[in-house]
């Protein structure tokens, strides 16, 4: 198996490279191209996200296999910097620990948020584009179908992925479904346009809510947040209007001192009568008076609660870690022997082949030469013909059929190959 990846990651690398080594899914079939110029007997994928670039090579023929160094350069030319100002903060993997990492990419081990399922999707998109750029990907074919298997085993062998780790998750997701049993329906408020709302109102759209208000000081800031979510936009002084009307309200915004006081919100506290209201207070420093959590059928929630719930979340997910550890060692050394046994295979036949074809053309030489040899003694001439054969061929092939799946990198495979003069 001749796979080689080269590329950065939030494990190693800074931002600064990072930034300059992502790709946009527009720019990745044109770097496709540039490789398959260079390399037209090899296989390639790229994955790139906010947290990593990863450069997948791989080859049937080794020789055909670009060098770390050339894949570095191909980066470096294809970003426009320089490989010396890069390659300090690349690691690279070959073989077996391709696979490995890989597979743990695949299964976000290898995120900055463990267990996130945002990456198994990623994964899929860059393999997808890689067919639609090269059409004969047998090779990178099997490597990333079984990455994708074995992060679905993962999934659903262990708990990896099984509770959130990040506050707008959580407070959405958890949280909310504990005070509504839908959010279909609902009216959601949201108090500032920044990031922090974007990335909640990414998870309260998911829940189904269609019915979305955004208020921001800087209204032309929420109205692009609006345009995103299909949301409408009410202005700032309309504040306490919107939160009479709201059944879940999310502070986001930047503001020194509460937007919410307790006056406010008593001087509308009779109009709900009683409406349950979800209150999910992200900013820093709060939004909302903490007084209003007394309030009757007020849920307030701060940073700091649904920060400890994210916390223990993520240590609940540390502690599946072993076990899906132990799935990828497993799974990579099956795949690696099965590819190995494959390989084996494959060159057992093609040297069979060889050495047949080999002997009938000498058989064929000699009955040319031995005119009137009765049909018996040619018969026997034919079976000392395929016994010698068979005698020569026993012992590599007794050796290639007994230790090919411990031959790891394929060494006796390749010295057969070179010793025969196979072809791939």
């Amino acid at each position: 198996m001749n796979l080689q990846v080269v590329g950065c990651s939030h494990n190693l690398a800074n931002v600064e490279v990072r930034e300059r080594l992502a790709f946009p899914e527009s720019k990745v079939p044109a770097f496709l191209k540039s490789f398959y110029d260079l390399f037209p007997e090899a296989e390639a994928v790229l994955l790139s996200t906010c947290n990593r670039t990863e450069f997948y090579a791989a080859s049937k023929d080794k020789a055909a296999l670009p060098s770390s160094t050339q894949m570095v350069q191909l980066l470096a030319d294809q970003s426009g910097v320089g490989s010396a100002e890069i390659e300090d903060q690349l690691f690279t993997y070959l073989g077996q620990d391709a696979i490995k990492h890989l597979f743990s990419v695949t299964a976000s081990m290898d995120s900055m948020v463990v267990g996130e399922t945002q990456i198994l999707s990623q994964v899929k998109r860059a393999y997808e584009i890689a067919t639609q750029s090269h059409g004969s990907i047998s090779t990178i074919h099997k490597i990333f179908q079984n990455a994708i298997r074995v992060a679905k085993r993962i999934s659903n062998e262990t708990e990896l992925h099984s509770s959130r780790v990040s506050v707008p998750s959580v407070a959405v997701c958890d949280l909310a479904r504990q005070i509504f049993e839908t959010l279909k329906g609902k009216r959601v408020l949201i108090i500032g346009a920044g990031e922090m709302a974007e990335e909640t109102l990414n998870y309260i759209r998911d829940e189904g809510c269609r019915d979305i208000v955004i208020v921001n000081r800087t209204e032309s800031k929420a109205q692009e947040l609006a345009a995103k979510f299909d949301g409408v936009v009410s202005s700032w002084d309309r504040l306490s209007d919107e939160l009479e009307r709201a059944d879940l309200v999310v502070g986001t915004t930047g503001a020194q001192q509460p937007v919410v006081t307790s006056e406010m919100f008593a001087a509308i506290e009779k109009q709900r009568r009683q409406a349950s209201l979800f209150v999910l207070d992200l900013a820093v420093p709060r939004d909302f008076d903490s007084q209003i959590a007394d309030c009757q059928n007020v849920y307030l929630y701060t940073l700091d609660d649904l920060q400890r719930e994210c916390d223990r979340n993520r240590r609940g997910r540390e502690s599946h870690f072993p076990k899906a550890q132990m799935i990828i060692e497993q799974e990579t050394g099956l795949f690696f022997d099965d590819a190995v046994r494959r390989e084996g295979g494959a060159t057992i036949a093609q040297l069979k082949q060889q050495a047949h074809e080999a002997k009938e053309i000498e058989l064929q030489r000699l009955k040319n030469r031995l005119d009137g040899i009765s049909p018996e003694h040619m018969e026997q001439i034919e079976v000392a013909f395929h016994r010698l054969t068979n005698k020569i061929l026993h012992p590599p092939l007794k050796s290639l059929q007994t230790d090919v799946t411990s031959d790891k990198h394929g060494g006796m495979i390749e010295a057969l190959k070179k010793l025969f003069q196979l072809g791939d």
